[in-house]
């Protein structure tokens, strides 16, 4: 029970690489709140959780907004006593070029990505000092370390994302608060069935992108989770400020 007695904060709870983390670190001892805009989505993912025995429960967080951000942390400090680990997971993806980009668009990619993972990281800050330390996990991309066509907002705000990790675990590694960022490539998730629906034919593409991957396959939220769980666990107690690529080979080349 590599989690057992913690609480985790996990943002984008309801689906994807936020619920598998939900459901992971739950199954290893922690109690869960799953954050996120889409009640119903993390109401079943906290449903899950609890009809295996885990203690989970939902709230309702836009983290663009710290009022919403505040209150999420507070509930999670009043159901179960403190917090331990936050999982920065909420995102928001598109495709286009810096003309094809409007200023709302950039701003919303922007606010999701890099500042929600400050507002929820700066909002949990407190709780992690009180509880003598702990850990904070930003769930980056490969394009946190390499750019692409038509990803231009997303590929800022991801690389952001990856030297917020780093300067904010310069600051807080002397009051035992880590912080790492983990950087995926294609994972099999809602937001990735969504970037391929824009193509005529999304069975080709991702084909074509699994071509391109050396183990030969897109990863599964699980892995993600499980690289999730050794940073929030005390095996990776000598590590912070770490940016992790896990896609496979694809940023090996």
């Amino acid at each position: 029970m590599k989690l057992e007695n913690k609480v985790a904060l996990i943002t984008g709870g309801g689906t994807g690489i936020g619920r598998a983390c939900c459901e992971l670190f739950a199954a290893e001892g922690a109690a869960v709140v799953l954050a996120g805009r889409r009640v119903e989505a993390l109401r079943e993912a906290a449903g899950a959780v609890r009809s295996q025995g885990g203690r989970a429960f939902e709230q309702q967080c836009d983290v663009t907004r710290a009022a919403d951000v505040q209150t999420a942390v507070r509930r999670a400090v009043a159901e179960f006593g403190g917090l331990n680990v936050v999982v920065n997971n909420a995102g928001y993806w598109m495709a286009a070029s810096a003309e094809e980009t409007s200023e709302e668009e950039w701003d919303k990619v922007m606010d999701t990505n890099l500042k929600g993972a400050f507002l929820v990281s700066k909002a949990a800050l407190p709780e992690l000092r009180r509880a003598g330390g702990g850990a904070i996990i930003n769930i980056g991309s490969i394009l946190s370390l390499v750019g692409m066509k038509r990803r231009v907002a997303y590929t800022a705000s991801k690389g952001g994302l990856a030297m917020l990790t780093k300067a904010m675990a310069l600051d807080h590694a002397a009051e035992g608060i880590r912080i790492n960022c983990i950087c995926p490539g294609l994972v099999e998730t809602p937001l990735a069935q969504q970037a391929l629906a824009q193509f005529a034919d999304p069975q080709a593409e991702l084909a074509r992108r699994v071509a391109g991957i050396p183990a030969g396959r897109a990863g599964k939220p699980e892995d993600v989770a499980r690289l999730a769980l050794f940073l929030a666990s005390d095996d990776s107690s000598w590590m912070t400020g770490a940016v992790v690529p896990l896609d496979g080979g694809f940023t090996a080349y």
